[in-house]
C-alpha cells in the first residue's frame, strides 16, 4: 500500500490519498493521471492490467487501486 501511495502522491501531492474515496467520482485524477498511474503501478509490481480493469471503481481509492493489484497478483 506505501507504493501505491507513493505513486499517487506523485501525481497530486495536495490530495490525502488515505482518506479519499472519490479520486474519480470527484475529478481529483483524471484520464492523463490514470494511463501515468497505470504505467507505474504496472512498473512497480511487474503486472498487466488488462483494459476490462481499467473502469472507476477500481481506481476511485488507493484500497480500490490495492484491491485490484493484490487480485492481479493473485491471478498469476
Amino acid at each position: 500500500m506505501e507504493q501505491i501511495l507513493e505513486i499517487l502522491e506523485g501525481l497530486h501531492p495536495e490530495v490525502d490519498f488515505e482518506t479519499c474515496k472519490t479520486l474519480i467520482d470527484d475529478r481529483i485524477i483524471d484520464s492523463f493521471d490514470i494511463v501515468t498511474l497505470i504505467s507505474d503501478l504496472s512498473e512497480e509490481f511487474d503486472i498487466n492490467i488488462p483494459v476490462e480493469e481499467i473502469i472507476p471503481e477500481n481506481f476511485n481509492s488507493a484500497k480500490a487501486i490495492h484491491a485490484l493489484i493484490e487480485r492481479l497478483l493473485e491471478d498469476e
